[in-house]
């Protein structure tokens, strides 16, 4: 088999990133210049890219984690920062205010709030350390949500 043959099975799987198919071609045991151009070949016929495997991770992850904790996902794939950002602009244009309002119904079901204003200390540190531990900047989410309903 063929490393071009090799990344195609691969990526009628799922979506690899560059860096993920380099590493398998690596692991499987071909020679460099061959996983070099088996990665041009597929690119250049659109079967892999970076920027669709940025979409898919903020698509799939929405409303659950924030931008730090895909931030992170994408830079394990090997995937550059500056991809990830690009993409998160085009994406955070159209719907920000949804998954942060979905968000928002999730915690209140989840630790029974029914106004930010007046939260008790104890349910206050486990909604930030909720809302931290997915990626979002808490203090920023809880301050928004305070002013929404002071509105």
């Amino acid at each position: 088999m063929s490393c071009g043959d090799y990344f195609l099975r691969l990526l009628g799987r799922r979506d690899y990133s560059a860096y993920e198919l380099l590493k398998k071609g690596k692991e499987k045991g071909f020679e460099q210049s061959e996983i070099h151009e088996a990665l041009d070949a597929v690119q250049q016929k659109g079967y892999q890219s970076d920027i669709r495997v940025v979409n898919s991770i903020i698509n799939s992850s929405k409303g659950q984690y924030g931008k730090a904790a895909l931030k992170r996902k994408c830079l394990e794939k090997g995937i550059a920062a500056d991809v990830f950002e690009e993409v998160w602009m085009e994406q955070a244009e159209s719907d920000s205010n949804d998954s942060l309002s979905e968000l928002k119904a999730k915690v209140m079901r989840k630790y029974k709030v029914s106004s930010f204003q007046d939260i008790d200390p104890k349910t206050k540190a486990k909604l930030l350390n909720y809302l931290q531990y997915r990626g979002f900047n808490p203090f920023e989410v809880l301050d928004q949500w305070k002013n929404e309903e002071e509105e």
